[in-house]
């Protein structure tokens, strides 16, 4: 019986005993994985983040038929260009997309005859400014005006979307055929550029705050002993557990009455597209487009119902009820506006609609960011139809008001007949 009680007493103690060791294992190790940084730790042995500043240094090329392609092997763009090294294939692309904003640029400039305007229009030299892209004609052309404004992101002036630039061609993902189309047409052309938002600046390295002398009873030289063996601890800890490369610390500074795509939409408008000569204005807008054209119409309802002639939107994501556009611009929408949407029916398949404003029809594909180029000769269709429309209208208002007015006198002398 004794021993049975020993036996049973021992045991107790091992297992409490186990039980301690084990907390403190647990504690050590939350502790180890609080100080280890997961993302940290894959940029282990990371490549150095320098990378080509050219395509031709990339070793990529745009071939005849507008798509990239390796110089060497001709390949299509890899992203994984180093397995495992996910940060690093994504920086290597970043850089690639900022080669890309250039060299579409240039062919804005090349191939489509446009030329920059500064916006802000008075910047000074010292200030931030951003720009947009005008035809020769953009501002005297009398009759039409075609204005391109993109979805947000990284994308800018004269792009859809990068990613189709990179991985598919130049065609599907930039706004040059749009541009040369409308000008074959004889439309003056606008291109917005919504998402250049601020100047990115790189930030003053901020000086390490001055311990105060309240903060401890503890004489200064022992107080910097200790916080050197500290600071040694934390740096052997985690240079055993990564190599890092540190990236500069940036700020922005915003771009005055541009610092988003709402207000960089309506900027353009009061300063560039109000002032055009042109009787109809055509409006594309891809997906945040969509939401800015509408703010516009919130904010210059009258202006635009006035100048505006048709709106195509390619999967805009604008809400009506969530931005409070009231029942006439809703009326507006359902009459001058078709909303091209991503859909796995035929182009132009009508589409249930989910709110009371503009139709929606299929743009017959279900990828987001290739409705814009699937629904391109119907958006040209749409533009041709409604401008049709709308000088027939204007004929036969204007027949209605002469004939209003040669018969008025008869009217006046015979208003006891009627």
């Amino acid at each position: 019986h004794h021993a049975t009680i020993y036996w049973h007493t021992s045991l107790r103690l091992w297992v409490r005993n186990e039980t301690k060791q084990l907390a403190g294992l647990t504690i050590c190790f939350s502790d180890l994985l609080s100080r280890i940084d997961l993302d940290e730790l894959m940029k282990k042995d990371e490549p150095p983040l320098n990378f080509p500043k050219t395509l031709e240094e990339f070793e990529y090329a745009f071939n005849e038929q507008g798509r990239l392609r390796h110089t060497t092997t001709g390949e299509a763009y890899a992203f994984n260009a180093r397995e495992d090294l996910h940060r690093w294939n994504q920086k290597r692309y970043e850089a690639l997309g900022e080669i890309i904003t250039r060299y579409v640029y240039q062919l804005l400039e090349t191939k489509c005859n446009l030329t920059k305007e500064i916006v802000p229009v008075d910047a000074t030299a010292e200030e931030p400014r951003s720009f947009i892209y005008l035809s020769a004609d953009a501002m005297s052309n009398p009759t039409k005006l075609l204005v391109l404004i993109q979805g947000c992101g990284v994308v800018r002036a004269g792009q859809w979307a990068r990613r189709l630039i990179i991985n598919q061609d130049l065609d599907s993902g930039t706004q040059i055929p749009f541009i040369t189309r409308a000008q074959e047409e004889g439309y003056g052309v606008m291109v917005l550029n919504p998402n250049e938002n601020h100047l990115e600046v790189e930030r003053p390295a901020k000086p390490a705050p001055l311990p105060s002398p309240e903060a401890s009873d503890e004489p200064a030289e022992k107080r910097e002993r200790k916080d050197d063996r500290e600071s040694k601890k934390k740096r052997d800890f985690y240079e055993k557990y990564r190599n890092p490369q540190k990236e500069s610390e940036t700020e922005q500074i915003p771009i005055r009455e541009n610092g988003s795509p709402e207000e960089h939409v309506l900027y353009v408008w009061d300063h560039f597209v109000s002032k055009a000569a042109a009787r109809n204005v055509f409006v594309v807008a891809h997906s945040y487009g969509g939401l800015s054209l509408v703010e516009l119409m919130i904010q210059r309802e009258a202006q635009v119902k006035n100048r505006v002639c048709a709106v195509a939107m390619t999967d805009s994501i604008h809400n009506v009820w969530h931005q409070d556009a009231n029942k006439s611009i809703q009326e507006w929408l359902q009459q001058h506006c078709r909303n091209w949407v991503s859909s796995p029916e035929p182009l132009d398949t009508p589409v249930e609609p989910m709110l009371s404003d503009c139709p929606r029809v299929s743009a017959g594909t279900e990828r987001h960011e290739l409705t814009s180029w699937r629904s391109f000769n119907s958006i040209f269709q749409f533009f041709s139809e409604a401008l049709q429309t709308g000088e027939e209208e204007e004929t036969s208002n204007t027949v209605t008001t002469r004939s209003s007015h040669r018969t008025k006198p008869d009217h006046d002398h015979n208003h006891n007949d009627l």
